[in-house]
């Protein structure tokens, strides 16, 4: 099951002209995709856009009553291949994922889709995960659109804008022959509004059309020598045809463009927060209505010359708001400006920090900077600390008793908080296996791979050497295959297996006749990126084929030393299976699956049953793993080989002790992991299971009675002995 259910918010998507539509801007983009005519839709989950692949999952009666193909793609690869049916038909197609790594692995399909140009309208939503909240290296879309020749739309975040941005993208792509691509930041996808909607539209050209009429068309086709020929035809047919059409459509736009003789030019996504840092410096009313002139991009690439030489004329200078390294847009912008001749000055990464998220401190401060620098700075506004503008001595001792003490840096007070396994992971003790295991093998060197298990490479665990991409843990082994006396580890999950793991890493090691170890982590989920099914998932899933069993397919591909752990909570059982991978002497590539069901989706469907079941009167028993507190030497070896969220100390309740002792918190989820932990490890007997029943029956509540009288007095005999030997 996903992380987030959408299927009340889709009864949004039926509205019809007129109505008033509210919600995210993940509904309001499947929104736009249904009033565009689209006729095929795909994509691959990841943040920020992992939502928009829920919305359309949980949408399906309706995308099927509209005639629309959705395809939850196997990889952003597979996605972006996709787009292909818009190649020689009439067929408005869009495909969706994360960027910058999304987009990295759909690049060879979206080079030759570039190639080869469109003839239907092609959009690829890319989720631009950049800045505060990213889970990815800190790179941008705009390379890539500008290396394909891609058009690039960076729409101001708010409904009516978005969704314009998402019709107008598919008339964009069709006048162009074009693919388009659409970013949308963090905030752009889950922020809330509201647009006038439109009737849903059934597309103009359909599937069926197109099987039953198949066309051809050979200088579409990325082969020499007409491949030779795109190249002239993107610059000379298709980048005129988008700029009149973004000129027409008037896709950029002038606020207050004749107001004063200095400006800003800000991208579209970043056009939020450029206005609420105006309105601190009084320069833009509560609104968003700025007295500064404005010209926003909400088209990044390509950049209209003509507009940008329309708004610099006749000012002094301008300050380019572009978020991100490198500064593509300040480059274009300087090159058409000096080619004009044109005395404008251009401000831009000289006020602004050169990489990092422009936070609305980061763009206050340079906003400040540059209206100080132009007096542009209505009287009463507060400026900047600097040399210039610092009180004298005298007042700054007369106003000492007066202001506040200067805030503390975090960190003083704040303890580092890495990212880690929730609560009940069942990844968790496989690395609680792994570092219990190098007490007898030593360390090894260990591949790791994107999902949840990259968590262990922070601590308690501190195990993995490197991550090279979604799949592509046995792959970042691959050099380490040798005849030393240790072999590789290579992690990879379920998710990742299905996404790229088969092929580059288990099939690749079979070929190389690979000697190392692959472990295979199977939660039944692609958990990562939000619970979604996989071909492994063992829910039944009415829309998908699930059940595919990871060990047939390691198996088919050649892998015979294949071993499957069912229950990773078993840590002596998890250690035993590795131990036997690392030491086995037969030889060619060894694949271990760890299999447990991802706690959080368990947790997600389970919970609401047992709340009902408890309202309902049934009576219900959950686990509850605790410490002695007596028995607990205070070693805290448990928490440095579990890293439990739910694992903590506490005050030492015997006097003569001064070390806090370990304790288990209300958020425990009852896996028992701490407890298999501290048994395989033999540390010590001081954890203990209880179980807490709700709705107890008449015979739970005798034996609580009798088991209460013995313990209490057991207790009171154990009170009267220290108190004897006290004296």
């Amino acid at each position: 099951m996903a992380e987030r259910s959408f299927v009340e918010e889709v009864k949004k998507l039926r509205l019809g002209a007129g109505q008033e539509f509210r919600g995210e801007g993940i509904l309001a983009v499947t929104k736009a995709l249904l009033e565009s005519g689209v006729s095929y839709v795909a994509g691959y989950q990841g943040a920020p856009i992992s939502h928009l692949m829920d919305v359309l999952a949980d949408a399906q009666d309706i995308l099927t009553e509209q005639g629309i193909r959705f395809e939850n793609s196997a990889s952003e690869a597979t996605a972006a291949a996709t787009l292909a049916a818009s190649v020689n038909y009439p067929l408005r197609g869009a495909v969706t994922f994360k960027a910058t790594v999304g987009t990295n692995v759909a690049s060879d399909a979206l080079a030759n889709l570039a190639s080869g140009g469109v003839t239907g309208g092609a959009l690829i939503i890319v989720g631009e995960d950049y800045g505060e909240g990213s889970s990815i290296m800190q790179e941008r879309s705009h390379a890539f659109a500008m290396k394909s020749q891609l058009w690039l739309l960076d729409p101001r975040p708010n409904l009516p804008s978005i969704v314009h941005a998402v019709k107008m993208g598919f008339e964009l792509s069709e006048a162009s022959h074009t693919p388009v691509m659409l970013q949308l930041r963090i905030r752009a996808c889950h922020v809330h509004g509201h647009f006038t909607a439109a009737d849903n539209q059934r597309p103009q050209f359909t599937l069926q059309e197109a099987m039953d009429n198949p066309r051809r068309d050979v200088s579409r086709i990325v082969l020499p020598p007409a491949s030779f020929a795109h190249e002239q035809e993107k610059i000379h047919d298709r980048w005129p045809a988008a700029v009149r059409f973004i000129q027409t459509q008037q896709l950029n736009e002038f606020f207050s463009a004749d107001a004063d003789d200095v400006g800003v030019i800000v991208q579209g996504g970043c056009y939020n927060t450029l206005v609420r840092a105006l309105e601190r410096l009084g320069l833009a009313d509560v609104y968003g209505n700025s007295r500064m002139p404005l010209y926003v991009m909400n088209v990044a690439y390509p950049v209209i010359d003509s507009e940008v030489l329309q708004f610099c004329q006749g000012k002094r200078a301008v300050l380019l708001v572009e978020e991100g390294q490198p500064n593509f847009v300040e480059q274009n912008l300087a090159t058409i400006l000096r080619q004009a001749g044109s005395s404008t000055a251009l401000h831009g990464k000289d006020l602004l920090p050169l990489a990092g998220e422009y936070s609305a401190h980061v763009v206050l401060q340079g906003v400040r900077q540059f209206c100080e620098r132009y007096e542009r700075l209505p009287p009463h506004t507060e400026r900047a600390a600097s040399p210039a503008h610092t009180a004298p001595a005298s007042a700054q001792a007369n106003s000492a008793d007066v202001l506040p003490p200067p805030a503390q840096p975090l960190a003083l007070n704040v303890h580092p908080r890495p990212p880690g396994f929730c609560t009940g992971c069942p990844e968790r003790p496989i690395f609680s296996a792994m570092k219990l295991l190098e007490r007898e093998l030593g360390p090894h060197h260990v591949s790791a791979d994107i999902g949840c298990h990259l968590f262990s490479i922070l601590p308690p665990f501190n195990i993995g050497n490197t991550t090279m991409g979604y799949g592509l843990g046995g792959a970042g082994a691959a050099a380490m295959n040798t005849q030393a006396s240790k072999r590789a580890i290579s992690m990879m999950g379920d998710g990742g297996f299905w996404h790229n793991g088969l092929t580059s890493g288990i099939a690749n090691s079979v070929f190389n006749k690979s000697d190392n170890l692959t472990i295979v982590v199977d939660n039944h989920y692609t958990s990562a990126t939000g619970g979604q099914d996989v071909l492994s998932s063992r829910a039944l899933n009415v829309t998908r084929s699930t059940g595919h069993e990871i060990e047939r397919a390691v198996r088919g591909v050649g892998v015979t030393w294949v071993k499957k752990v069912t229950h990773t909570f078993d840590v002596g059982a998890m250690r035993d299976a590795l131990r036997e991978a690392l030491t086995t002497r037969e030889p060619g590539p060894k694949v271990l699956i760890a299999q447990s069901e991802c706690m959080l989706n368990r947790q997600r469907r389970e919970k609401p049953l047992v709340r009902q079941a408890i309202a309902d009167g049934h009576r219900m028993v959950r686990d509850k793993f605790g410490v002695d507190a007596d028995t607990c030497t205070g070693d805290h070896s448990c928490i440095r080989l579990s890293g439990c969220p739910s694992l903590s100390i506490k005050a030492n309740p015997d006097p003569l002790r001064t070390d806090p002792v370990a304790t288990v918190l209300e958020s425990c989820v009852g896996c028992g992991v701490c407890g298999e932990v501290s048994h395989a490890a033999v540390l010590c007997p001081s954890f203990y299971k209880a179980q807490i029943v709700s709705n107890p029956t008449r015979w739970d509540q005798l034996r609580e009675r009798l088991r209460s009288h013995i313990i209490g007095w057991l207790q009171r005999n154990e009170a009267k002995r220290r108190a004897a030997y006290a004296f």
